[in-house]
């Protein structure tokens, strides 16, 4: 399964919500289907947000040009309003964001230029890019974690949450990359997915890819965590992440930092596997991560099916935010960022040269 794929005049999506009963792709041809598609979650997890989103934009660009368009700041005006549509259809995955403000960047670095169609083209390029580079980072980043992890000298029990693989990406994956480096190693035992209620992801997604590529995993519900860590031996958490703070604290899929916390009381080590995209050096602690409210319907109906009273209160965060302190690291395609904190993170990139 390709999560996403680009033709040039349209960008196909696998969509996620149909899985794993069927497998089909949408037509994307505007990025207004690109929005929707992202808002509903038929394209998922930071990265793969991101690099769909970069080519919304080229598909906006050539449709502004195409519509008449002549002046490069009536393009970048109008792109610009584009963009603040497309970042605001999820709020806390700042790659999102993070691949709008790279394309609007090169759009304003040929404004002079004074030629619409170049800057189409170049978008164009620069998505194929932000596309080519999320596969490579997706292999460092792994490459990381799997060294760290293989000092246990043993085939590991892992346990992860949410869907952080090839299907929230546009390559191997970030948590599930580095299991899948591990078990290339021979060092994955058996992997444990939760569930991750409400819409499922560990059970539809992660499942659905781990058991695709013979790599041993067993699906529990989201509360049966706790015991499996206290009676299936678990060697490692590895989860993904939405953004990132100054200070290394880490909003993913909600549920995760249950588990964090659980992992904590039973001493298994908590590791976070996220591109450097991933991180919101702005914005000093999780406190500030603006957290994603979703319909109400996903938490009262199953699979459209009535599970709750038509009119009881919901409240559905997409997020939560795991403080740095139950993190014992993050990989990153630099690096790995051991027990984060304000000075590791800023020290990290420093030494490592980074420029977000």
């Amino acid at each position: 399964m390709e999560t996403l794929h680009w033709k040039g005049n349209e960008l196909l999506l696998l969509d996620q919500t149909a899985l794993p009963l069927q497998e089909r792709y949408l037509s994307c041809r505007s990025w207004q289907d690109v929005r929707r598609a992202i808002a509903v979650l038929a394209v998922r997890g930071a990265p793969a947000i991101g690099v769909a989103a970069a080519y919304a934009v080229v598909l906006a660009a050539r449709a502004l040009v195409q519509g008449g368009v002549a002046d490069s700041a009536a393009l970048l005006t109008q792109l610009h309003a584009i963009c603040l549509d497309l970042d605001a259809a999820r709020p806390t995955a700042v790659n999102l964001h993070w691949a709008l403000a790279k394309m609007e960047r090169r759009a304003a670095e040929l404004q002079a230029e004074n030629d619409p169609a170049l800057i189409v083209d170049a978008l164009e390029a620069l998505a194929n890019a932000i596309c080519a580079e999320d596969i490579t980072v997706n292999r460092r980043l792994s490459a990381y974690g799997a060294a760290c992890l293989c000092k246990a000298g043993k085939k590991l029990h892992i346990l992860t949450h949410c869907n952080a693989g090839a299907l929230a990406t546009a390559g191997i994956g970030t948590a599930l990359g580095v299991i899948r480096a591990l078990h290339a190693r021979g060092l994955v035992n058996m992997v444990y997915a939760d569930e991750t209620r409400p819409l499922l992801q560990g059970a539809r997604l992660t499942a659905t890819e781990l058991h695709a590529d013979g790599i041993p995993v067993t699906l529990i519900t989201d509360n049966m965590a706790a015991w499996v860590m206290r009676t299936k031996e678990i060697d490692a958490v590895i989860v993904g992440a939405d953004r990132i703070t100054g200070n290394g604290d880490t909003a993913n899929k909600i549920g995760t930092y249950g588990v964090a916390i659980l992992a904590r009381e039973h001493r298994i080590p908590f590791y976070v596997a996220a591109p450097i995209s991933t991180f919101d050096l702005q914005m000093e602690t999780g406190v500030s991560i603006p957290i994603e409210e979703r319909d109400h319907r996903e938490v009262r109906q199953f699979q459209g099916q009535a599970s709750a009273p038509a009119d009881v209160a919901v409240f559905n965060p997409a997020f939560d935010v795991t403080p740095h302190e139950y993190i014992t690291a993050i990989f990153t395609e630099a690096g790995v960022i051991s027990e984060p904190d304000e000075r590791q993170v800023t020290q990290f990139f420093q030494k490592k040269g980074v420029v977000l």
